[in-house]
């Protein structure tokens, strides 16, 4: 009897799927990289808060400076002068989300020196706040406002896509870890051909030398037999291509999984399913993460759209100021007299700024905005359009692929019926090897065809699940994004 080698032996590590999504989860490459995104985000979004962090400014000056001397108007000789200025100032900047600007300042100078007069010494100190409110550009909406809403969609379609990659690789382990199934199924019924082939070829060379049986049909056995060969060795490689394929989702230390041979706990099953088109369609434009995405992308542009509006505006501001001031000989006196309160000053009005020529760049970038908002909105239905598409194909082709698994599945009935009377045939001697080849074809054919049937039935409902945004609620995973 022929032999024939198997695929490599290895450590077996049987898997069922709820296993390999686990796997996935911790170990696949684009899941982890994914992962980031949030998180990146959330950076940049804490980030943009740091523009209403307020700013301390300190500052602390000595100057020197002399003055030479000279005649007066009746040529009496006067001493030049000499200064010596200790300047300290202190201020407390920020922006408030109103868009208010404020300014909290202190002074503190302190003058002394000689001059014709004699000894100089004099101190001063002051204390003061300024504000600025707009009340036209950047009143209800600035680049800072912008930047955290916009940040904060942002946020969310990172989540989005993360939930999407997530999808997509539990998707793809669902499709693998089903060919892995089939490949398997696959090895086994070609490993029945060949040991029908092997016993027509050994039935053969009996009745040829018992003289019951022509050579030619000795040959056409070995001819089947040697056909079932290369079927079952290519069923084997692809077998170890399907391992691999599944292996890449499941890994991010690949060598880990050297020598493994990977074994599904679970095999294929169909059940009827009940499809309901419109059900199906509001699920997918309720949960896609990347039709949610885009409804994101959209509000992201309104924003956009709105400061860029209040941008066309002239500049409106309402200004004001309070302050204290205080003098004495020295720097506690200066002091004392900010505190009393003595020496008050302030301010209020406001200040205008109109553009010459009707602020020509800021509308037509407001313009051009506005246009791409309406592109969005028509790609928006676009991607809705192709939502439902997609949904319905995936319905159309789940529902062929459970009709063609009771097909396949008489089919193979029928030619397992059918071998079995040519074989008894044949036994007694009534009919010839040649239909009884064709008819061991026919049978590895159909249980061939029963299993892609199945096979294809299970990946067809991981697609549909898929394409309606439903992969995670239908395999009981919830997602965490920290």
């Amino acid at each position: 009897m022929t032999t024939l080698a198997g695929p490599t032996n290895g450590l077996v590590r049987p898997l069922a799927l709820s296993d390999c999504f686990r796997i996935a989860l911790e170990h696949n490459f684009d899941v982890k990289i994914a992962r980031f995104n949030p998180e990146i985000q959330r950076h940049y979004l804490s980030a943009d808060y740091g523009v209403y962090e307020p700013s301390l400014g300190l500052s602390g000056v000595h100057s020197y400076s002399e003055t030479p001397g000279g005649l007066d108007p009746e040529k009496r000789p006067y001493s030049g002068t000499t200064t010596y200025d200790d300047a300290f100032n202190t201020g407390l900047n920020g922006l408030l989300p109103s868009g208010l600007t404020y300014n909290f300042g202190g002074t503190l100078n302190g003058i002394s020196g000689t001059g014709p007069g004699g000894s100089l010494t004099s101190d001063s100190a002051g204390a003061s706040v300024n504000l600025t409110q707009p009340l036209l550009r950047n009143a209800w909406i600035d680049s800072a406002r912008r930047a955290i809403l916009v940040d904060k969609k942002q946020l969310k379609i990172t989540e989005l896509a993360l939930r999407l990659q997530i999808m997509n690789t539990l998707t793809g382990v669902e499709l693998a870890y089903f060919n892995v199934i089939l490949a398997q199924e696959q090895v086994t019924v070609q490993e029945q051909a060949f040991r029908l082939a092997q016993r027509l070829v050994d039935e053969s060379k009996s009745k040829v030398k018992a003289g019951s049986m022509a050579a030619f049909d000795e040959k056409q056995a070995e001819s089947q037999l040697s056909s079932s060969q290369a079927g079952l060795l290519g069923a084997q490689g692809t077998l170890l291509a399907q391992e691999y394929a599944l292996k890449s989702l499941l890994s991010d230390k690949f060598g880990d999984w050297d020598g493994v041979r990977i074994q599904p706990t679970e095999r294929l099953a169909v059940g009827p399913q009940d499809f309901n088109l419109h059900e199906s369609w509001g699920r997918g434009l309720a949960q896609r993460p990347d039709y949610l995405e885009a409804k994101l992308r959209i509000e992201q542009q309104g924003v956009v759209l709105k400061y860029l509006r209040n941008q066309v505006y002239p500049e409106l501001d309402l200004v004001g100021s309070y302050g204290q001031a205080g003098s004495g000989l020295t720097y506690g006196t200066a002091l004392s007299g900010v505190q009393a309160g003595t020496s008050p000053s302030w301010s209020f009005g406001a200040q205008l700024t109109l553009p010459l020529i009707g602020n020509h760049a800021a509308r037509q970038t407001y313009r051009a905005n506005r246009a791409q908002l309406a592109q969005q909105l028509l790609q928006l239905k676009q991607l809705e359009q192709n939502i439902m598409v997609q949904i319905g194909v995936s319905v159309e082709q789940a529902k062929t692929a459970f009709a063609q698994v009771d097909a396949t599945k008489q089919s193979r009935l029928f030619a397992e019926l059918a071998l079995e009377a040519q074989q008894k045939l044949l036994d007694n001697g009534r009919t010839t090897s040649f239909v009884v080849v064709q008819l061991q074809r026919d049978l590895t054919t159909a249980r061939l065809n029963e299993l892609t049937a199945m096979a294809q039935y299970n990946q067809a409902l991981a697609q549909l699940a898929l394409n309606e945004g439903a992969t995670l609620e239908r395999d009981k995973l919830e997602l965490q994004v920290k």
